[in-house]
């Protein structure tokens, strides 16, 4: 099976993601909350740096609930910018951002906004 590329957009929505745990992490220590979330430290730093751009819905959640992040606000602080309409996309990202689908739900998640984490990057 040959997995399609991931595209520009989508690895630097992973880097965001990233951050967005990283600093949800604070203090602990990585070790300490991969075992918490049932992952090893090497996983839990790849998905930190965005080398892992695209995790497993189940272990974003387990992290999620092991910092203590609603999924909402992860959602909403990882968000693509392209497709919640902060961003123009370019010609070879439309297509991409189309076939990701949900891109209205996307939107739709950023603007309840029901937890607002200033200290968090977005």
């Amino acid at each position: 099976m040959v997995r399609t590329p991931l595209t520009r957009a989508q690895r630097e929505q992973g880097v965001r993601c990233g951050a967005v745990l990283r600093a949800a992490r604070g203090s602990r220590s990585m070790a300490e909350v991969a075992a918490a979330a049932g992952l090893s430290a090497e996983t839990l730093r790849k998905i930190e740096t965005g080398r892992i751009a695209t995790p497993a819905f189940l272990t974003v959640a387990a992290l999620a609930a092991t910092l203590g992040v609603s999924l909402d606000l992860l959602a909403a602080s990882c968000a693509d910018p392209v497709a919640a309409g902060a961003v123009p996309a370019t010609s070879a990202d439309r297509g991409a951002v189309a076939d990701r689908g949900a891109v209205a739900d996307r939107g739709a998640v950023a603007d309840r906004g029901a937890v607002q984490w200033s200290s968090l990057p977005v």
